[in-house]
């Protein structure tokens, strides 16, 4: 009996299975109505319209669930958190938030979703299938909704504005972002040192400088980067390519911001200001640089002597010291330099150029420090104090020779009787006196 009974549920499984089949896409539906309104969506056939906006639809259900738009009626309530719904579709989808329930899993990498077009959606990462075409430009997508916001690209249509500063927006998420510049929210917490963001991505971000993770390499030199913003600015050094150009000189650049810096140079901007001292900086860089004078924070170290350093170049610098590279050279005699700013006045002994001039008197040189300390010839101002005797002088160098009269440091020596003198001019003044020899002989 029980045989039976079973025999006859799977004949009647079977025989619903043949008979409320969609014979064009073998869908199963669970009874004969249900098929025949599911066939209208093949056979294209939309009888029930919107009196209001004319809209027409395939089932009078999806008639009735769409008015819901125009009346604004939600009469499907959630009961845990009252949210309330015009279709109960949409209140079973939201559900799922409350429960976890994901019932629709992907077959290639077992991914689950709450709604099985979530899962559609998914699908087509593994497919690449791009079903929706911009009309415009003829880009491809492979959701419906990134093809309706793509469209505001071209009809310029921003629907969502901001109730504080009016801003206005193509995306929803932009706009929701926007918000938290005002409410100050950062929702999005690092789990490894606790700082706060506003936005997801910036966060996804962030944790890689906890995991130093460089998800973005460079398929020319396989350099990698933890954003793909570094990588399009990176890629720029094999290409050659400058999109930045000043409005003013032409000069172009690689990236936005370095433009943006330069334009500083003819607008004379300086919107970085010591906190301490109140003087005005181009670049934020130039005025962490500049605090470590208040400071005294040396924080690059060279590795061969422990010397510690303000700056990062002045760091680099200093190690020429060690290396006795010369990056510089000049193209008239072939003099090289370990720094850019050597090779520069340097060029001017060929040019003859001196374009600093004293104002008093208007003597012209060739190196803004040489005129520095002209004017103080002026202003008879002597910044340098001998620490043993309190003497002043103008000029650093000066002190410098001055302190060998107390200490007895000789460090000029001749080449040809092997003594020993405190500056460069008495050396060469001796040094004469074996010329003048050698000419006697």
């Amino acid at each position: 009996m029980v045989r039976s009974r079973e025999a006859q549920t799977t004949r009647r499984t079977r025989v619903a299975a043949m008979i409320f089949k969609c014979a064009v896409c073998n869908r199963n539906q669970r009874s004969r109505s249900v098929l025949l309104k599911h066939m209208k969506t093949h056979a294209g056939e939309k009888p029930f319209e919107c009196t209001v906006c004319n809209k027409k639809f395939s089932q009078a259900g999806n008639l009735h669930a769409h008015q819901r738009t125009h009346t604004g009626e939600k009469p499907f309530e959630c009961t845990v958190c009252n949210k309330k719904f015009s279709q109960t579709r949409s209140l079973s989808h939201h559900l799922r938030t409350h429960t976890e329930e994901k019932p629709f899993e992907c077959s290639v990498c077992n991914k689950k979703f709450s709604t099985a077009q979530n899962l559609r959606s998914h699908l087509r990462t593994h497919t690449e299938e791009k079903p929706f075409e911009c009309s415009v430009c003829n880009k491809k997508f492979s959701m419906n909704h990134n093809l309706r916001t793509h469209l505001r690209i071209h009809t310029g249509d921003r629907p969502f504005e901001c109730t504080v500063c009016k801003k206005k927006f193509s995306r929803d998420h932009t706009l929701r972002t926007h918000l938290r510049i005002h409410t100050g929210e950062r929702p999005f917490e690092c789990t490894v040192c606790n700082k706060k963001f506003s936005h997801s991505s910036h966060l996804r971000t962030h944790l890689r400088t906890h995991t130093e993770e460089k998800p973005f390499e460079c398929t020319v030199c396989n350099k990698k980067f933890s954003q793909s913003c570094n990588l399009r600015t990176h890629l720029r050094i094999h290409t050659e390519e400058k999109p930045f150009e000043c409005s003013v000189c032409n000069k172009k650049f690689s990236m936005n911001h370095n433009l943006r810096t330069h334009l500083r140079i003819h607008t004379g901007e300086r919107p970085f200001e010591c906190t301490v001292c109140n003087k005005k900086f181009s670049h934020s860089s130039h005025l962490r640089t500049h605090l470590r004078t208040h400071t005294g924070e040396k924080p690059f170290e060279c590795t061969v002597c422990n010397k510690k350093f303000s700056s990062s170049s002045d760091l680099r610098r200093h190690l020429r010291t060690h290396t006795g590279e010369k990056p510089f050279e000049c193209t008239v005699c072939n003099k090289k330099f370990s720094q850019s700013c050597d090779l520069r006045p340097h060029l001017r002994t060929h040019t003859e150029e001196k374009p600093f001039e004293c104002t008093v008197c208007n003597k012209k040189f060739s190196r803004d420090h040489n005129l520095r300390t002209h004017l103080r010839i002026h202003t008879g101002e002597k910044p340098f104090e001998c620490t043993v005797c309190n003497k002043k002088f103008s000029d650093s160098s000066d002190l410098r020779t001055h302190l060998r009269t107390h200490t007895g440091e000789k460090p000029f020596e001749c080449t040809v009787c092997n003594k020993k003198f405190s500056t460069a001019h008495n050396l060469r003044s001796h040094l004469r006196i074996h010329s003048v020899s050698q000419e006697t002989v």
